[in-house]
């Protein structure tokens, strides 16, 4: 590749970077671009040395990459019993590896860590009244489940809690709850590890990757918490490792389509936003081969799962009396340049702009609401019964209001996301707590006597990000910059077909930028857990 390029790829990726660190210390210390302004001419010079330094790091990384290539063939020594074992037994070895690392949470957490998502999600399988319910006009006020959150995983959830309670241990049944996510996300991690070696990845970076999942403990702790996103993220390194063996295979063959169809509905069914991840990402491999049987397979696949999706939602859901979530659920992003505007602007509202608010958030407490980095109080007092006509009667208002104050809108969408792209905004967060929510209705759910055990692996989990170096392998931001990373590497090295493996993960980013919670780790957590695939997959794509 010319120098030229390089030099024009790094330096677009040093400004990038460059801007996050600018912008993201901006809103840290003050929650707006207030801090640039008042300190604008350091701001400048500090935003200069960052370029050069980044610059020079990055130029050199991508010089070390490109002769990466080169050593592709180098011989590697005798290896150990153990390494050997290892390499013949890929998937095996690290399943038990894996598991067995993880005994001491497992163990120490039984049955199982309950937080308030999934202890709502057990009210609403058993018909108990929840807040959930309350957000939605219900189609039937007796089936109190939602689609706020997957309707499947809710039923997993709340059918091992009802196995149970029909054997009378309700700790056995939401055990056996915890068994199936352990075995879906170790299997899973252990399949990446067994794909790539299949590959030809070196055993190096598999051991590092093994090493990883069994002792870094963001892993064993959401594997033993009952939150949707973990199987999610499972689906989603399955996910990314079909698209990659779709994009290589020349001919696709029914037993394929039917494989990657199943899958598609797994995605769809374990996470609402699933259908976004495949409708943005999967459509990129219709353009790879010029092959027309390739195309229409493809098409044929697509179609499929949009057929399912639109069924799913629109016959199957209604026709279970299951209320589909509430509109608000997509509108977090205007709801807070809303409440922002009323904030700092309320003087300029007119009354019959404040009606029109009023009607859909609640206008006398909306400002006092409004929290710069969670929609959750805004968007918790959404009308329920507003009309069609309400809101487009509101989006007409927050359009004009835009045109008046255009950085309001954009400091309030910033502050809300900023910690997805500014490393020291971690917010790093585990599931370990005691949730006594489902006790309050009878359930018989508790923790076994090793509190003190559980209290040296929370400490673990808890301070774990401050750990150098290794400790930034969960940090949310930094893992953003990974892919963009990789993404502009491949743009330099023109390899724009290997884009497609990373566009999963960049969709997932951008849900995280739509979500109510700015830098949420399990929100973040499936392109997380999938980054070790892709660096993988980087390693090998560029020594082609």
């Amino acid at each position: 590749m010319s120098k030229k390029r390089k030099n024009v790829i790094v330096s677009l990726l040093s400004l990038i970077y460059t801007i996050f660190i600018i912008v993201g210390k901006s809103f840290y210390e003050s929650n707006s671009f207030e801090y640039i302004i008042n300190n604008l001419l350091i701001n400048i010079f500090f935003a200069i040395l960052i370029f050069f330094f980044l610059f020079f790091i990055l130029k050199k990384i991508f010089v070390y990459l490109d002769n990466l290539r080169e050593k592709r063939n180098n011989k590697i020594g005798k290896k150990s019993k153990v390494i050997t074992t290892f390499l013949n037994h890929p998937f095996l070895f690290s399943l038990l590896f894996i598991i067995i690392c993880w005994l001491p949470y497992i163990i120490s957490f039984y049955p199982i860590i309950l937080s308030p998502d999934p202890s709502f999600q057990i009210k609403q399988f058993f018909g108990i009244p929840n807040k959930y319910s309350t957000y939605v006009i219900m189609l039937d006020p007796k089936v109190t489940i939602t689609n706020h959150h997957p309707v499947l995983h809710t039923i997993l959830l709340g059918t091992c809690l009802k196995i149970g309670t029909i054997i009378g241990n309700d700790n056995l049944g939401l055990f056996l709850y915890s068994i199936i996510q352990i075995l879906i996300l170790s299997s899973t991690l252990a399949y990446t590890i067994c794909f790539l070696k299949e590959k030809g990845m070196n055993y190096k970076y598999l051991i590092v990757m093994l090493l990883i999942y069994s002792f870094v403990p963001v892993f064993p702790f959401y594997a033993m918490s009952a939150v949707k996103d973990v199987i999610f993220g499972s689906l989603i390194i399955l996910y990314i490792i079909n698209i990659y063996k779709i994009s290589k295979e020349q001919v696709i063959d029914n037993k394929t389509i039917l494989k990657n169809f199943l899958l598609f509905i797994l995605v769809i069914l374990f996470r609402n936003n699933g259908i976004h991840t495949i409708l943005l990402s999967f459509p990129f491999l219709f353009l790879l081969k010029r092959k027309k049987e390739y195309k229409i397979k493809i098409l044929v696949l697509f179609i499929l799962t949009l057929t399912f999706n639109t069924t799913y939602n629109n016959v199957i859901l209604p026709g279970l009396k299951i209320t589909q979530t509430s509109v608000r659920e997509k509108l977090s992003i205007p709801f807070q340049q809303t409440a922002r505007y009323v904030k700092e602007h309320s003087k300029e509202i007119k009354e019959d702009e404040k009606e029109i608010i009023d009607k859909i958030l609640g206008y006398e407490t909306l400002a006092s609401r409004y929290n710069a980095e969670l929609a959750d109080p805004v968007k918790n007092e959404y009308n329920k019964y507003a009309t069609k006509k309400d809101l487009s009667d509101y989006f007409k208002v927050w359009f004009q209001q835009f045109l008046k104050h255009p950085v309001t809108y954009f400091e309030a969408t910033i502050n809300n996301t900023y910690g997805y792209f500014y490393p020291e905004k971690t917010n790093w967060y585990i599931y370990y707590k005691y949730d006594k929510r489902i006790v309050e209705d009878g359930f018989e759910y508790h923790y076994n006597g090793l509190k003190e055990s559980r209290k040296i692996l929370s400490t673990f989990g808890k301070e774990f990000y401050r750990i150098p170096i290794i400790g930034l392998l969960i940090n949310i931001a930094l893992n953003v910059w990974v892919l963009i990373f990789m993404l502009m590497y491949y743009f330099y090295r023109k390899k724009y077909q290997s884009i497609i493996y990373l566009i999963p993960s960049f969709v997932l980013v951008l849900v995280c930028f739509a979500s109510p919670v700015n830098a949420y780790f399990r929100y973040a957590l499936p392109y997380i857990f999938a980054n070790l695939l892709n660096i993988g997959l980087f390693i090998k794509e560029i020594k082609e």
